[in-house]
C-alpha cells in the first residue's frame, strides 16, 4: 500500500520456512481443496503427515492434529494432568507456549513483580486469567539447571508437567547450555513428571527438531508452524502410554479431542509437501544463511562499538540491545526498552520486516543477497537511529 517492496525476515513469525507461496505448497493446497476443503474424519494426508513426522522424531510413538500451536499445549498439559493424577505445571520465565490459561504467565514479567532470578514468581501475562490458575503454575529460570532441580523436587508430588521451548523462542532464541536439557530430562524421569518440549517454533533447526539437535528425548512434544505449509496447525504427541488417554479403544476415552477442522487435507497435504522438500541439504543451508546473518551482525555491532548482540540456532537469529551475557530471559532485557521498537521500524521502512522483539528467521526462499541486504539495511538504521 505505501508502495514499499518489503524482504520478510518475519515469515510469518518463523513458520514460512520456503518462503512465500512455493509452488509445490500451492499445487498441494490446489489438489487437496479440489477434493473438498474438509470432513468429518481422517483423510490420507492426515495419515500421510503423521507418518512422515514420526519417522522424522522418534519420540512421537503416537500423534494427534489441532488447529494451533496453543491448542497442541492445551492438550499437552491435559494429558500430562490425566497420566499423573496431579495439577501443577512447570514453565520457564520468558517462555511463549500459546494463549490459554495455564501457560499465559510469567511471558515478559517486569523482573520488579517476578522476585527472584533463581526462584521467579508466576506472573499472569494477561487480564482475565483467574488467581486459582496461576497459582497452579510453577516458573523456572531458564538454564539454571541447579535451581531448576531444587523447585521441581520441591513441588514434585503436585507436578504434572514440566514445559520447555528448547530455544526459548520468543524470550530470545537463547540456546540451553551444555547439560542443561539433559539435567531436565533427568529430573523429571525421576520424580514421574511429564517434560513436554514445545516444539513449534524450535522444529525448523533440524529435520527431527530441538530434540535431534541436541541429543534429548522428551515425553510429549507440540508442534505447529512449519509442519503446516503456511496454514494453521498444531500437533502433539509423544509416549503412546501417555496419549492413550485420549484412545476410545481403551475402554473409553478419558479425554476427548475435538475440533471440527483438526487435520483439514489442505493443511495436511501442504504441510505434507513442506517437509517434502526439507532434507539434509535444505537443513545444511538453512544453517549457512543463519550462520552468515549472525556473523554480519556481529561484526557490525563490533565496528559500531554497541552494546548490542545476536543469538540464534540454525536459521532463526534475535537481535539484543543489551551487552549483558545472554542467559536467559532477564539477561536478554534490552539497555534501552525503545531500541526494538525504534530499529524494527527503522527496518520496516527501509524494506525489511522482522518482528518487533527482533526475532527473526531465514527461509530456503532466500540467497546470500538477501543476508547481505539485511545487514546493509540493519546498518543503515544504527546510522540514524542507535548510533
Amino acid at each position: 500500500m505505501d508502495g514499499v517492496e518489503r524482504l520478510d525476515f518475519n515469515g510469518n513469525y518463523t513458520s514460512l520456512i520456503l518462503g512465500h507461496a512455493p509452488a509445490p505448497v500451492v499445487k498441494a493446497i490446489q489438489e487437496a481443496a479440489a477434493a473438498g476443503a474438509s470432513f468429518p474424519g481422517p483423510t490420507e494426508h492426515e495419515i500421510r503427515l503423521a507418518e512422515a513426522l514420526v519417522r522424522r522424531v522418534p519420540s512421537l510413538e503416537t500423534l494427534r492434529f489441532t488447529n494451533s500451536g496453543t491448542e497442541a499445549t492445551l492438550n499437552a498439559v491435559r494429558a500430562a494432568r490425566a497420566f499423573t493424577g496431579r495439577n501443577k505445571v512447570a514453565k520457564f520465565e520468558g517462555a511463549y507456549h500459546g494463549t490459554h490459561d495455564s501457560v499465559l504467565v510469567s511471558v515478559a514479567p517486569d523482573p520488579s513483580a517476578a522476585g527472584s532470578r533463581r526462584r521467579p514468581k508466576p506472573v499472569p501475562a494477561s487480564s482475565g486469567i483467574p488467581r486459582e490458575i496461576v497459582k497452579h503454575v510453577i516458573v523456572l529460570p531458564w538454564n539454571d539447571a541447579e535451581a531448576c532441580e531444587k523447585i521441581i523436587a520441591k513441588e514434585a508430588a503436585h507436578l504434572a508437567a514440566v514445559l520447555v521451548d528448547p530455544l526459548l523462542g520468543i524470550g530470545g532464541i537463547l540456546p540451553p547450555v551444555a547439560g542443561f536439557l539433559e539435567r531436565l530430562r533427568a529430573v523429571t524421569a525421576q520424580h514421574g513428571i511429564v517434560l513436554v518440549f514445545d516444539e513449534v517454533i524450535s522444529f525448523r533447526v533440524a529435520a527431527g527438531g530441538a530434540q535431534e539437535r541436541y541429543g534429548v528425548r522428551p515425553d510429549l512434544t507440540t508442534l505447529g508452524k512449519i509442519i503446516g505449509g503456511g496454514l494453521p496447525v498444531g500437533a502433539f504427541g509423544g509416549r503412546a502410554d501417555i496419549m492413550s488417554a485420549y484412545d476410545p479403544r481403551t475402554g473409553g476415552a478419558r479425554i476427548s479431542h475435538g475440533g471440527t477442522f483438526n487435520a483439514n487435507p489442505l493443511t495436511m497435504a501442504a504441510g505434507l509437501a513442506t517437509l517434502a522438500e526439507l532434507g539434509p541439504a535444505a537443513y545444511a543451508r538453512l544453517d549457512l544463511l543463519g550462520e552468515r546473518l549472525r556473523a554480519g551482525v556481529t561484526t557490525l555491532f563490533r565496528k559500531r562499538k554497541l552494546a548490542a548482540q545476536v543469538s540464534g540456532v540454525g536459521s532463526l537469529f534475535c537481535l539484543h540491545w543489551t551487552g549483558k551475557r545472554l542467559v536467559d530471559y532477564r539477561s536478554s532485557r534490552p539497555s534501552d526498552p525503545a531500541a526494538p521498537l525504534r530499529v524494527f521500524m527503522g527496518l520496516l521502512n527501509d524494506g525489511v520486516l522482522l518482528s518487533q522483539r527482533g526475532l527473526g528467521a531465514c527461509s530456503l526462499a532466500m540467497t546470500e543477497a538477501e543476508i547481505d541486504r539485511f545487514i546493509t539495511a540493519l546498518d543503515g538504521v544504527l546510522e540514524r537511529a542507535v548510533a
